[in-house]
Order: C-alpha cells, then sequence, then structure tokens
C-alpha cells in the first residue's frame, strides 16, 4: 500500500523534535511574580511561557556576556597600548568582582 499526499506525514522540525518540556517548581518574591503575571496578561501568554521566554532571555544575556568576557581577553593579550590594558583591565575587573 501506498501513501500519497500530506495527509498521513506530519513533518516536524529537528527542534521540535528535540524539544521536550521539564516541570519545574520555583518560588518567586511576590513583586517578582506581579510582574510576569502582568506581562502575561499584556502579551495574551501564559505565565509558564513567559517565564519560559525570561529564562531563555537570561540564559542568552549570560551566554553573550561569556563571549565579551574571553573576546576582551583577547584583546587583553594582543594589546600592546599601555593605555588600552590598563583600560581593558578594568572592564575584566568590573565584569569579574563587580563594580
Amino acid at each position: 500500500m501506498v501513501q500519497s499526499g500530506a495527509n498521513w506525514c506530519k513533518i516536524r522540525s529537528m527542534a521540535e523534535r528535540l524539544k521536550k518540556t521539564v516541570r519545574r517548581s520555583i518560588s518567586l518574591a511576590f513583586d517578582t511574580d506581579k510582574k510576569v503575571k502582568k506581562l502575561a496578561q499584556r502579551q495574551r501568554q501564559s505565565t509558564s511561557r513567559i517565564l519560559e521566554e525570561l529564562v531563555e532571555a537570561g540564559l542568552a544575556a549570560k551566554e553573550a556576556e561569556k563571549r565579551y568576557f574571553f573576546a576582551l581577553a583577547e584583546r587583553l593579550q594582543n594589546s600592546q597600548d599601555p593605555g588600552e590594558i590598563e583600560q581593558i583591565k578594568d572592564e575584566l575587573a568590573r565584569m569579574t568582582f563587580g563594580s
């Protein structure tokens, strides 16, 4: 028996096939919870979806910060200018130890 047409076949992207959900229980500060609920209402999405988007954005920001740190470290290694070296060292110290 040969099937024709797309009625019998559901094509999913690789990301859809690999994406599995995991249930997590978290505690939020009252003010944070209010902000999440308000954002969910404004965007007409569930609070779970908003939390997922916020976590994904936070992870992406952390990854970008890490790439920036290593780019600065490479610039420091390759720099010959004493002024630039001092400036890069200050920036790396701020990133590592805070302001």
